[in-house]
């Protein structure tokens, strides 16, 4: 997976790939699904969601240029995949997940790493108790930039998220806030497929 889906692809940063290397995809996908669980696509999860293809999993982290010290958000727990992950190269992740029965399975698949805290709620609000963040990471297709996210990002942070209304039209964007609290814009690419 690592040299055929994301190398190849130009995920060159080193901890991102060995992050990749260590999460076991297989723990985090449906048990009918796990023969496929390494494979260059999303696969369904629980409550009609999916986990990202591992390829979008290493462009989010790649993206969020994280380093050992920092502390993440991540919006949207899912399967809890993306929070490993992250967990491999920050010091501390924090995840919330909306969809109550997502929370639960992902709380118990993650109650082993010590530095990942989950929360059920709504991500949009963050996780004030908790902020300033180094890096915020929106793993749904957000209809707008949620400014409470924004408002709890370090300055010089960065927010990575997929923007757009519909599945065929987002625009991955990393957004770095400045220090009179504007967001620089980069968008990185154009991509058909979300959580």
């Amino acid at each position: 997976m690592v040299e055929n889906q994301l190398m190849l692809r130009d995920i060159h940063d080193t901890a991102v790939l060995n992050a990749m290397l260590k999460v076991p995809r297989h723990l985090f996908v449906l048990p009918q699904y796990k023969h496929r669980a390494y494979s260059d696509s999303a696969l369904p999860i629980e409550e009609n969601q999916t986990i990202s293809q591992p390829y979008i999993v290493a462009l989010m982290t790649q993206s969020a240029q994280l380093k050992k010290n920092d502390r993440v958000l991540e919006i949207g727990t899912g399967s809890g995949y993306q929070a490993a992950v992250l967990a491999e190269i920050a010091k501390q992740v924090y995840t919330i997940e909306i969809i109550e029965p997502l929370y639960k399975q992902a709380s118990h698949l993650l109650k082993n790493r010590d530095n990942v805290f989950t929360k059920f709620g709504d991500g949009y609000q963050g996780w004030q108790e908790h902020s300033p963040f180094d890096a915020i990471l929106i793993t749904a297709a957000a209809p707008r930039i949620p400014t409470p996210l924004v408002e709890q990002l370090k300055i010089g942070g960065r927010l990575v998220l997929p923007l757009g209304k519909g599945p065929f039209s987002q625009d991955l964007l990393v957004l770095t806030k400045k220090e009179d609290g504007s967001l620089e814009k980069n968008i990185l690419q154009l991509w058909c497929s979300c959580r």
